[in-house]
């Protein structure tokens, strides 16, 4: 699996720019409703046009930090305070969705590895869907020391190599060994082989 470049403490990343406007919209219309008003009594109130305001709304805008400012006033409150109010509401379920192919880290005609950990954290567990070719391999150079792999086969057979180990597992075996020697994964049946894989660095 790839290596890391340094060994650090998992430290979640802030939102986004996008999770930022995403809930930034969904905030000002909770704002709005808790206080009664239009869409018409907030543009007058913060001078913002309706349109502008809906579009936030709706998370069809990208604000400027001026708009934001204004919309913030509106509420009483400081810039600093509704952007924070906006992070603080989003959700704290991190979702990888089937269909993303943003974590899709490597697909050629030996194997194809999907990350199913968040791949903008830094972390010291990480978790992957390996689909095998026939006859592919995965073969990894040592990773930190005291690094293990945890691998369950959902689909065909492989062998683990481990060192000057190894093991044939079939569809439903599981096994962990030492990554912190060179090891592989090998497709040892005729059709792809499905993997699910756990990388615990320590």
């Amino acid at each position: 699996m790839p290596k890391k470049s340094a060994k650090t403490k998992a430290v979640p990343d802030k939102l986004g720019p996008e999770a930022i406007n995403e809930n930034l919209g969904k905030r000002v219309k909770k704002l709005r409703g808790d206080r009664g008003w239009s869409l018409e009594e907030l543009a007058t109130v913060s001078g913002v046009s309706r349109s502008m305001l809906s579009e936030i709304e709706r998370e069809k805008a990208n604000p400027t930090l001026t708009v934001t400012f204004r919309i913030a006033r509106a509420f009483g409150l400081t810039l600093q305070e509704l952007i924070e109010s906006a992070e603080a509401s989003a959700s704290k379920i991190q979702v990888i969705r089937a269909n993303d192919r943003a974590q899709v880290y490597r697909s050629d005609k030996q194997c194809e590895i999907r990350t199913l950990s968040p791949i903008n954290l830094e972390k010291d567990v990480e978790f992957y869907e390996l689909t095998l070719r026939p006859g592919g391999t995965l073969r990894s150079q040592p990773h930190f020391e005291g690094t293990r792999e945890f691998l369950t086969v959902e689909e065909g057979t492989v062998r683990i190599e481990s060192d000057q180990n190894s093991e044939e597992l079939a569809k439903g075996d599981s096994g962990t060994y030492r990554a912190d020697v060179p090891h592989a994964i090998v497709n040892t049946g005729k059709g792809d082989a499905l993997v699910f894989l756990v990388v615990i660095y320590r």
